[in-house]
């Protein structure tokens, strides 16, 4: 069950970053990134940290994609959704992401991580529980700023979209 549960989570990962690549229309490519990064928590759940999920889910769905697609509807421009794509760019983004992604593996199948027993430094196992202990005590400050200063990103956004609509109002009337 784990198995077929991945590969459903790998797919709907892949497919929304692909979307979210190949889109025409900068929300709908947001709304994918945001599929994409819920998709990456599901693999957080999958490996039992749903710490670091929640954490994701917050973080990086709950703020940063918020934040890009109430950017990109609080920019009207139409410029933004009439981009056109040059097609010999596109296939050599593609052979240079397929010699890139055939490096990275080739780097990472001669480095012997993928053996199990890969034990060149012994280091000592990783606590997960002291990690969660430290991120809500020691980095707790910090992860409230963080989440600060995105609220107040947000509101200055919004305050200069209607700083701008008003004046665009103005211009109107007169």
């Amino acid at each position: 069950m784990p198995d077929a549960l991945f590969i459903g989570i790998a797919i709907m990962t892949v497919g929304s970053a692909i979307v979210a690549l190949e889109s025409r229309e900068l929300v709908y490519g947001a709304i994918a990134l945001a599929i994409s990064m819920l998709g990456i928590a599901g693999f957080f759940l999958l490996l039992d940290s749903p710490f670091v999920a929640m954490f994701q889910i917050t973080v990086y769905v709950g703020a940063v994609a918020v934040l890009v697609i109430f950017t990109v509807m609080l920019v009207r421009t139409q410029a933004l959704f009439s981009i056109k794509e040059d097609r010999k760019r596109k296939v050599a983004g593609i052979i240079l992401l397929l010699v890139f992604m055939g490096g990275i593996g080739a780097v990472l199948l001669s480095s012997g991580l993928s053996n199990p027993g890969f034990t060149k430094f012994n280091y000592p196992a990783i606590e997960v529980a002291s990690i969660g202990k430290e991120m809500v005590t020691y980095y707790g400050p910090v992860l409230v700023l963080l989440g600060l200063t995105l609220a107040a990103s947000v509101v200055g956004a919004l305050a200069l979209a209607r700083r701008e609509d008003i004046e665009q109002q103005n211009e109107r009337a007169d």
